[in-house]
């Protein structure tokens, strides 16, 4: 299995900063770059860019077609992509009707540096869905694995099933 892995900001990559003691909207390594590299043993072929570096609440429409052209022109068929959570299912609209990949998108509601973050279990029920999924655009948040448009994301945080 090989996956590729696009990044995209969100609060995932935020750092903090201890001057201000507030989130800094600047983003430092990506999260799952830092888990593949120091917390996980992968055993399947991985590759990962970083495409955007930015809050989901600021993403254009330009954004979501930039990250749609790069799940397109992926090789590999199975592709994780790290993202703000507050505009999530607008970008897995965007990439819906991409034949031939499955697609599955996650975040976090803490940044990575936080030890209270949920980066590491998302990203890791998002690739453990990667093994197992068909085709098509998920995402996974809160330990669920939803089909895009069968999930909504409610006011206090938490990705539940659309009602």
């Amino acid at each position: 299995m090989k996956i590729k892995v696009f990044t995209a900001g969100g609060t995932i990559d935020k750092m903090y900063s201890e001057e201000k003691g507030t989130l800094n909207f600047s983003f430092g390594k990506q999260a799952v770059k830092e888990l593949s590299e120091n917390k996980v043993r992968l055993n399947f072929e991985y590759d990962i860019e970083r495409l955007l570096a930015k809050d989901s609440l600021e993403m254009t429409d330009e954004d979501r077609q930039l990250i749609r052209k790069a799940c397109e022109g992926a090789v590999a068929d199975k592709i994780l992509i790290t993202h703000g959570t507050d505009t999530m299912i607008n970008t897995a609209e965007v990439l819906s009707t991409i034949p031939n990949k499955t697609i599955v998108l996650t975040g976090a509601s803490q940044p990575y540096k936080f030890r209270e973050s949920d980066a590491e279990f998302n990203v890791g029920v998002a690739i453990g869905a990667l093994n197992t999924l068909d085709n098509g655009v998920h995402i996974c948040m809160n330990g669920r694995v939803y089909q895009w448009d069968k999930c909504e994301k409610r006011s206090d945080g938490w990705f539940v099933d659309k009602e």
